[in-house]
């Protein structure tokens, strides 16, 4: 994979990041989806890839990549890591460096890019960069910026779009266009940035990984019963929180719509 070209880059709305920053943890607010919907399978997901590779996390040090309000990284930390976060969003940053402190956690969270990621070699034994792969516009060096701040034997843990028709309907026409369904903010995605798991696992390649496996992402109710909570939300009788409790995401052989996967870089 390329440079993502300014034209195509340029259709996603990063901005909203810094614009709403400050509403990460509103029970009502679009991406607090990502505490009720997805972290609970990327915690499980991640306890069972540290469980297999006998990583014991109390005390060593986890990075974030995108961290944005720090909705992953508190788990991350409460998992036992030494947790970082790292986001372009300034607002982000300081709404989840507060909520951090509010809560008794200590986190260390700067502002930052993944393709110029502020750390020296070898300082990360895990790092984690979810629904965020899709949003960077030089792909190939976020991959190499991971890579050279993981220790050798380190663990990159990942979840992203897979770039098919399915996933153009479901993620950009229902969730993003058509408005008797949407529940994201308009231009969240762009779907030719979204990742084949064979593109990916070649850059893990080129940059000194041993990719490990991928794992669809489902939700764990129907498509229909999914649809009808949409409708309601849209019609204003459910709240994103509410919506959000209705069923959770769980791993599955189905790869078409999202994916997560890990891989450890060599020694």
């Amino acid at each position: 994979m390329q440079k993502v070209p300014e034209e195509i880059y340029n259709r996603i709305n990063n901005e909203i990041y810094n614009i709403e920053g400050s509403r990460w943890w509103h029970n009502d607010f679009s991406l607090n989806l990502i505490k009720t919907l997805l972290n609970p399978l990327r915690v499980r997901y991640s306890k069972r890839v540290f469980n297999k590779l006998d990583i014991v996390p109390e005390g060593i040090p986890a990075l974030e990549v995108g961290c944005g309000g720090g909705i992953l990284c508190e788990e991350i930390a409460r998992i036992g890591f030494n947790a970082s976060g790292i986001d372009p969003s300034e607002v982000s940053i300081v709404t989840a460096s507060k909520h951090a402190a509010e809560n008794g956690l200590k986190i260390n969270y700067l502002t930052g890019t993944g393709e110029a990621l502020p750390f020296p070699d070898s300082v990360f034994n895990v790092v984690y960069c979810c629904d965020v792969l899709e949003h960077v516009q030089d792909l190939p060096e976020v991959i190499s910026e991971i890579s050279r701040v993981l220790k050798p034997g380190g663990v990159f843990l990942y979840d992203t779009f897979n770039r098919t028709l399915l996933s153009k309907i479901i993620a950009i026409k229902v969730l993003q266009d058509w408005k008797r369904w949407a529940i994201m903010p308009a231009h969240l995605h762009e779907w030719k940035m979204f990742i084949k798991p064979r593109e990916i696992k070649l850059l893990l390649r080129q940059n000194n990984f041993e990719w490990k496996e991928h794992i669809g992402i489902m939700p764990d109710v129907s498509l229909l019963k999914i649809w009808r909570y949409l409708h309601i939300r849209v019609n204003g009788n459910l709240t994103y929180e509410e919506f959000g409790k209705k069923f959770q995401f769980a791993e599955s052989r189905f790869k078409n719509v999202m994916y997560m996967g890990h891989a450890v870089k060599n020694t």
